[in-house]
């Protein structure tokens, strides 16, 4: 790219999608004070460093894109009243890209941002819908690396968007602001349903009343009800009354494969494989309530700690570690500050209603964000449950429900300027962006560690959590921990150790995860006062965030001058430590539980003498028998190490 005579680095890219390798330094369309539109180059009074002007036949088609990339693309269908359907403008995020370290002293130009900005500012057919950066002079000088320019998000097609990334030369990022989606398990259907639809509308039609009922009898209002065939399923939400009318087409009482019955709150899910559904008259499900099974014993009347929590020893931590002076931020729904255990949450931003209401963070629709702040920190009161970090000081960043890529940018600038120390992202999406990557590294850099759930698919790790820059969270589960006839008893894989713990069958995996935790059947806070146990990565990573925050605030190498400095270098010491303190469960591939389920004791540095093989003998001895093989966990059994990639 050529350079601006006049100094800053490189001059933007002509938007023109006509434009040639000869015109390619020419100024982008701007605004004519006399009348008419000016196509770079094309006119008198450009600025120095432009290119003569192209071909008529190519000015003429800069002003057919610059009105609007010329013809809309259609189905080519003309012979129909109304209105024939096309692409539509798409959001995009451009933002100038980083240098690799090295090339800006071998004479790389940054891209000139601010010329580029203004240019895409004037131009009729693309629409800046935002602008992302630093919110302070620290968030600006928060890295060295250039990001401090910010991040457009525009509006414009994908010819436009094509355009503006090759004339940008390398120098400059062009993505689609691509979704993100909470890391929430959705029910997965029984094998063999299809997505086959009955075309006979006379053929067979299943109809069920479904009747949800509650402790003694309690009609509940509000529960995801679905039943499945051999084809397409059927849900709804019960009513008032507590029933629902659901209808299979195709399906008969015999082809009935499954029902499943997600309660709003309080009360544990109900599965039942190939349930016995009558036509004629009403099929009750009677729900378990939370408090009644035996180790949630007169909960939430009576303050508890979750199994999760428990396993990572949690119970056993003097009560005087709470997570003093970390400062954490959960980027997800919000949450409800309604909640009895969750007074204590009196700070946020809301990052998708930020023009109209960023105040908006404590209210959660959704109630995910709400559920995850609930393990990370709820107060320790007489009643409901305890987080792992009470008194750390909590920010909720709501970027949920129609969270996007740029918006995330946008919660992470928050947190820069924030200075928060650990940030909770139980999210993920379909497609790596360069752009997000660089405020995750920028994020680093200020001394925010990520901890990222690894997803719900079953597969590969999402992004953000396979980037190497974030603390990577599978999921786990463990036997006797739920109702062998909730939604939960279909997590459970193949891989069981001597404890009962087991990989989740939904948690993703793969070389990138760095520890996993509990994942399944996790009770916590759901608005506005009420609870719910959940499954997913996202219900991990919240225990693995609250470690950090103990860890932090606790552990004797955080109250050095070397990492009591935020930076890079503290990040890292901190995910040294989680993995170190880490011990290794199950039988199965490592790339499922990466350096295995970590320990407060070790992780706050109480205890740094690891258990000797024999004493792991007697424990496995004396452990429940659910693996015939439960001795063969021992020659897996390695002692806490520090890090060392591939360790495994």
């Amino acid at each position: 790219m050529p350079k601006n005579p006049n100094g800053g680095g490189a001059t933007p890219p002509d938007l023109s999608p006509a434009s040639t390798d000869a015109d390619a330094a020419a100024p982008m369309e701007s605004s004519n004070p006399g009348g008419g539109r000016r196509a770079g180059g094309a006119s008198a009074g450009s600025s120095a460093g432009s290119t003569p002007s192209a071909s008529s036949s190519d000015t003429r088609a800069a002003d057919a894109a610059a009105s609007g990339d010329g013809a809309p693309q259609t189905n080519g269908r003309a012979d129909s009243t109304g209105r024939n359907v096309g692409a539509r403008k798409k959001q995009f995020v451009i933002a100038p890209r980083a240098a690799p370290e090295g090339l800006q002293a071998l004479g790389f130009q940054p891209l000139q941002f601010s010329a580029l900005e203004q240019a895409l500012r004037s131009s009729s057919d693309i629409e800046v819908v935002d602008k992302v950066g630093p919110k302070s002079v620290l968030g600006a000088l928060a890295d060295g690396m250039g990001g401090g320019q910010g991040v457009l998000v525009a509006r414009m097609t994908e010819q436009k968007a094509a355009t503006l990334h090759q004339q940008g030369q390398g120098r400059l990022l062009v993505e689609r602001d691509h979704p993100l989606n909470l890391l929430d398990v959705s029910l997965r259907q029984p094998a063999m349903v299809t997505g086959v639809t009955p075309t006979d509308a006379g053929g067979p039609v299943f109809n069920a009343v479904i009747s949800v009922v509650g402790k003694d009898g309690a009609p509940q209002a509000n529960a995801e009800v679905s039943l499945f065939g051999s084809m397409l399923p059927a849900s709804g939400v019960t009513d008032a009354s507590g029933q629902v009318t659901l209808s299979l087409f195709g399906e008969t009482r015999d082809t009935i494969r499954g029902l499943y019955v997600k309660p709003k709150s309080d009360y544990w899910s109900f599965y039942q494989r190939d349930p016995d559904i009558s036509s004629d008259e009403a099929n009750v499900v009677a729900l378990r309530a939370l408090s009644e099974w035996p180790a949630l014993n007169g909960f939430p009347r009576q303050r508890c700690l979750g199994w999760g929590q428990k396993a990572m020893r949690l119970d056993q931590l003097p009560g005087s570690y709470r997570g003093q002076g970390v400062k954490l931020a959960i980027i997800d729904s919000g949450a409800a500050t309604t909640h009895d255990n969750l007074h204590n949450i009196r700070a946020g931003f809301d990052v998708i209603n930020k023009q109209t209401n960023p105040n908006g963070w404590d209210q959660d629709m959704l109630g995910h964000g709400t559920h995850c702040a609930g393990v990370i920190a709820a107060a320790d009161i007489a009643s409901g449950i305890r987080g792992f970090a009470p008194e750390a000081e909590v920010h909720a960043c709501k970027l949920f429900p129609g969270g996007q890529v740029s918006q995330l940018i946008d919660a992470l600038e928050y947190c820069i300027d924030k200075q928060i120390d650990v940030v909770n992202l139980s999210l993920g999406g379909a497609e790596v962006s360069e752009a997000l990557e660089q405020q995750i590294i920028r994020a680093r850099r200020a001394g925010i560690a990520c901890i990222v759930a690894a997803g719900n698919s079953g597969g590969p790790v999402q992004y953000p959590a396979s980037s190497p820059n974030v603390l990577a969270v599978a999921a786990i589960g463990k036997l006797d921990e739920f109702p062998t006839d909730s939604y939960h008893a279909q997590t459970l894989d193949n891989n069981v150790d001597a404890y009962g713990y087991f990989t989740a069958k939904f948690s993703c995996f793969g070389p990138q995860v760095g520890v996993c935790a509990p994942g399944v059947a996790i009770t916590s806070c759901v608005p506005p006062n009420n609870f719910a146990a959940w499954d997913g990565t996202s219900m991990a990573a919240p225990h693995v965030t609250g470690l950090a925050a103990l860890c932090l605030a606790h552990h004797p190498d955080f109250q050095t001058p070397q990492y009591k400095t935020r930076g890079p270098e503290r990040v890292e010491r901190l995910f040294q430590i989680i993995r170190a303190s880490a011990r290794r469960v199950s039988l199965g591939d490592q790339s499922h539980t990466g350096f295995g389920l970590p320990d407060v004791l070790l992780a706050v540095g109480l205890n740094t003498t690891a258990p000797q093989p024999q004493q792991m003998m007697m424990h496995m001895m004396a452990a429940p028998a659910y693996d015939p093989f439960a001795l063969g966990v021992m020659p897996y059994y390695r002692p806490p190490l520090q890090y060392a990639p591939l360790a495994w």
